[in-house]
């Protein structure tokens, strides 16, 4: 959030690469461990009640972080449209308090059609893991650097820099591992 006070503008939201770093590789750690501890026969399963499934929840965080890192290397390489747009409320909603609102949330229609949630297998799991880990240190390095108006386009969040969408990242991984803990839950109580 942004306040200006005659020629001089302060931001209430920072973004602090190392932080979001160490954040982001924990939270593929956990996803990493959690794989082992969820028996096959029921990765693939719908729980009782509805809703995503482990492998649906996977096959979703993973391809949305390989899609985000993808506008994060567009703005550290200053290769996105020219923009004067900036964060919508939910995005300096969110920056400002790095999760999302405490209200269910659909995925965009948009980005469903382009990355749907599919019913993905253990080993495609353990694959866009590596993927996500390996793209994640290729691109933290170079964060710090990303010009601050290279901004590129979120669905729902508005205009991202380089820094907001690493924080992103972070925070949507962080929302998805509590969606993991409430499929365990459905499934203890059947």
């Amino acid at each position: 959030m942004n306040i200006a006070f005659g020629d001089k503008s302060f931001s209430f939201i920072t973004v602090n690469p190392a932080k979001q770093q160490i954040a982001i590789y924990k939270a593929l750690d956990s996803y990493r461990a959690q794989l082992d501890t969820i028996p096959d026969a029921l990765f693939t399963e719908t729980p009782k009640g509805g809703g995503w499934s482990f492998a649906e929840v996977y096959s979703h965080i993973l391809q949305a972080t390989l899609s985000s890192s993808i506008a994060l290397d567009r703005c550290i390489n200053n290769n996105c449209k020219p923009t004067n747009n900036r964060l919508t409320f939910l995005g300096r909603l969110m920056m400002f308090t790095g999760r999302f609102p405490p209200v269910k949330i659909k995925v965009p229609e948009k980005v469903n059609a382009v990355i749907p949630a599919l019913k993905i297998d253990k080993e495609e799991a353990k694959n866009l893991l590596i993927k996500c880990r390996k793209r994640m240190d290729e691109l933290m390095p170079l964060v710090k650097d990303a010009p601050p108006a290279a901004r590129h386009k979120h669905p729902r969040l508005g205009a991202l820099d380089g820094r907001q969408w690493l924080k992103f990242i972070q925070i949507h991984l962080q929302h998805h591992l509590k969606q993991l803990e409430r499929i365990r839950k459905k499934f203890k109580s059947r």
